[in-house]
């Protein structure tokens, strides 16, 4: 017999483990995939379209447009740092935090080539201590990390934003996209603990989105624009791409746990 629940952090550990086994389950964005991350950015020369150091077609609009202004920027999931690296030309203050030792150093050899200051960290961005994480941030961008998260890590994931976003910041968030010409399982929550399966990915559809992050207010949901390999932008149509804001008058949820506490 073996009792592990006391706390919420046993019950989160407990969830996670049911992907352990899975042939897939080092895509989960948190500590579990380190392993399947640090061999998927081993090969530089694979040809991996987000590989190229292009930023998100969406980013550079929500700039262009003068939808978000520069200021302290996090990156979430920030791979080998080519939205990072875009946010510091453009005048951001970013660090940029990714599970995998490999895309961090790929990010770091990047930054140094172009003479980019950016703050790069190597952990699980919900188990990195509160001192690390140096926001408020005015802006946090996540391109491609929600949609490996387990449905119970959507709460650390909302109490992450809450820990770290400014009022009035924003969250630029990449995520596949659900329905036709997109991409990821759309199984039920409760299917995917079934299965203990997370197929690739989640799909989302926008209304789901808008749901999950009902505690922000929404700026601009739609799908991401086709951008050519000869473009210097990154964009493919099977991601949504959102940018929500937090209320400036708003305060910390209370349905919301601290963020240490989920880790």
């Amino acid at each position: 017999m073996d009792r592990t629940v006391r706390t919420v952090k046993d019950v989160f550990a407990l969830l996670d483990g049911l992907f352990a086994s899975e042939s897939e389950a080092g895509r989960l964005a948190t500590g579990d995939g380190k392993d399947f991350w640090d061999r998927f950015y081993a090969d530089r020369s694979k040809p991996v379209p987000f590989f190229a150091a292009k930023p998100d077609e969406n980013l550079a609009a929500y700039l262009d447009q003068g939808l978000i202004a520069p200021g302290r920027a996090l990156d979430l999931g920030c791979g080998a740092g080519r939205n990072a690296l875009f946010l510091a030309s453009r005048g951001f203050e970013v660090d940029a935090v990714d599970l995998s030792a490999v895309a961090v150093a790929w990010g770091e050899d990047r930054a140094r080539e172009v003479g980019a200051d950016v703050r790069f960290l190597c952990g699980d961005a919900f188990a990195l201590p509160a001192t690390e994480l140096s926001g408020p941030y005015d802006l946090v961008v996540d391109s491609g990390c929600f949609h490996h998260l387990p449905p119970h890590r959507r709460i650390s994931y909302l109490s992450l934003l809450d820990h770290v976003l400014a009022p009035g910041g924003h969250l630029a968030l990449t995520s596949f996209a659900a329905g036709e010409g997109g991409m990821g399982s759309e199984l039920a929550d409760a299917d995917l603990y079934r299965e203990r399966e997370l197929h690739g990915g989640l799909a989302y559809t926008p209304e789901s989105l808008r749901w999950v992050f009902s505690d922000l207010v929404e700026v601009e949901l739609r799908r991401m624009r086709e951008e050519p390999p000869e473009s210097a932008l990154f964009g493919m149509t099977f991601l949504w791409t959102a940018l929500f804001r937090r209320d400036a008058a708003s305060a910390t949820s209370g349905d919301i746990h601290p963020v240490h506490d989920l880790a």
